[in-house]
């Protein structure tokens, strides 16, 4: 059997400087267009959910300030009514006392007639 052995030629030739520079500059152009279409959308999609979370944050973010604000000026009015309401309690204790009572009552001309009390059972 006669077996043929094939020469390689591994010697190479220089290649023209012409050449290797259009090679780069395909390879630029290819790398220049490195975001596509699709993920242009989806960048700008992402963009605008950021937006929409971020005003809707800062939305609520401000009801929740706005009603904060609210709850503090009830709670202002609150303890207004109540020490106005614990001034009267003292008032009316000042006012109901027995001896200011008689005094009113004799200013008024009424007197003390013993025999015209009624005791009222149960209270």
């Amino acid at each position: 059997m006669a077996v043929r052995v094939r020469q390689h030629s591994y010697i190479q030739q220089p290649v023209a400087p012409q050449q290797q520079q259009p090679s780069k500059k395909q390879k630029v152009q290819k790398s220049k267009k490195i975001i596509t279409l699709k993920e242009r959308l989806l960048y700008i999609a992402f963009v605008v959910v950021v937006a929409y979370l971020a005003v809707s944050i800062l939305h609520k973010q401000s009801t929740i300030q706005q009603t904060t604000y609210e709850i503090q000026e009830v709670e202002k009015q609150i303890a207004e009514i109540e020490k106005q309401n614990v001034d009267l309690k003292v008032q009316v204790s000042e006012l109901s006392t027995y001896e200011r009572i008689w005094e009113k009552a004799k200013a008024l001309g009424l007197t003390l007639n013993e025999n015209n009390v009624k005791v009222v059972p149960g209270e």
